[in-house]
């Protein structure tokens, strides 16, 4: 065989450390490459496989003619150490705990929420409501502000028992079985956030024993898992898991009811009220150093009648919280209301977007549009509050 330089090298340093012509196995072939400063031989492992896991190293000299080792009948162990070996993990390492979110304000579920994050029981909370009104972002921080790990998880149709509890992966040119989320959670004694819950199919119910509180059996490993004191788990929808009958969350599902009843409680997240919005958008422009308070009164305003007309069946669409910090960034960059309006309202139908625009001209008859100046006296009607 010929070698090239950096091969050589690799073979030298093997044949100093367990001789000319030797055959040697995976963990032994990573010594030798670790020591000459090498990446691991993916060459030498898929040109000298002599055997299960033996691999021949080059005969420098020629003289050599070796016998194939022999490993010596392993003693006897205990399964957990066997199923042990075959599990791989790289997040004992990382620190869960998420960030702090600048202007954050906490309101509606946040003090049951913590109650029971703080409780440190395990009691399962469904947190259902409309899209763009916190319900993740609110879990998160209650957990960054009692330093508690969590793992999120976003559900989708195609989420199934591998995802969540774990499968064979390759680490390392070795097949292991490396725990999914859902295990990681149990083991950490942290808490597991199901976000979308909705989206997901008959194959949520894998977590049925995690669910209970009760540990888990990995059949692919043949291991119990009990989970650890402070565990708990929580989930997100935009539905009560009932799928979506206006179809405004396509792709909602109906999830099976010994699921869903597995669930302590469920909390409904409402929009916040005016107040507490405003207080949302004020933080939003001091954290993207936009300040204007009166851009935030129009807006919060704005929202607030698009809303219930939204809930009176008016309307098909809504803005939502989130949308509105999107418009105090979009603000932040142009230091243009009218524009940061129309952009972030474009992801909209024409007719809704010329209806969201034309009430915030009404709402704030000072700001710019393209043919000229709105101005109270252009009105054909008032906006009544």
């Amino acid at each position: 065989m010929k070698l090239t330089p950096k091969k050589l090298q690799f073979v030298v340093c093997a044949s100093e450390m367990y001789g000319n012509g030797t055959v040697i196995n995976k963990q032994q072939t990573r010594d030798a490459a670790e020591r000459a400063g090498l990446p691991v031989p993916t060459w030498f492992l898929n040109r000298c496989k002599v055997g299960y896991n033996q691999f021949k190293l080059p005969d420098l000299d020629g003289t050599s003619n070796p016998v194939p080792m022999t490993n010596p009948a392993p003693a006897p162990v205990v399964q957990d150490a066997a199923v042990m070996n075959l599990i791989a993990s790289n997040m004992d390492v990382q620190n869960l705990v998420p960030d702090t979110f600048d202007g954050f304000v906490a309101w509606g579920n946040h003090t049951p929420l913590k109650k029971i994050v703080k409780s440190g029981l395990f009691y399962p909370v469904f947190v259902t409501g409309l899209s763009g009104n916190g319900k993740t972002l609110m879990i998160e921080q209650i957990h960054a502000e009692l330093n508690k790990e969590l793992i999120r998880v976003n559900i989708t149709i195609e989420t199934d028992e591998d995802d969540l509890l774990g499968g064979f992966r390759l680490v390392n040119g070795e097949t292991k079985f490396v725990p999914g989320p859902v295990i990681e959670a149990m083991e950490r004694g942290c808490t597991l956030l199901l976000d979308e819950c909705d989206l997901g199919s008959n194959k949520l119910l894998a977590l049925q024993p995690v669910l209970e509180g009760k540990g888990v059996f990995l059949k692919k490993v043949n291991k119990w898992i009990t989970p650890k004191p402070g565990f708990n788990v929580m989930a997100t929808a935009n539905t009560k898991g009932k799928g979506s009958e206006d179809g405004r969350f396509i792709g909602t599902n109906i999830l099976n009811e010994a699921f869903l009843e597995r669930f302590a409680v469920t909390l409904e997240q409402p929009y916040p009220t005016a107040t507490v919005e405003k207080k949302i958008v004020l933080g939003s422009m001091k954290k993207y150093n936009a300040i204007d308070a009166e851009f935030a009164d129009k807006l919060v305003m704005w929202a607030e009648v698009i809303r219930k007309t939204f809930y009176d069946g008016g309307i098909d669409e809504i803005i939502s919280t989130r949308r509105l910090d999107h418009i105090t960034k979009a603000f932040a960059i142009f230091n243009d209301r009218m524009t940061a309006i129309e952009m972030c309202t474009n992801r909209f139908d024409e007719d809704t977007k010329a209806s969201f625009i034309d009430l915030y001209t009404k709402i704030d008859a000072g700001v710019d549009i393209v043919e000229g100046t709105v101005t109270p006296n252009s009105l054909d009607e008032d906006i009544k509050f």
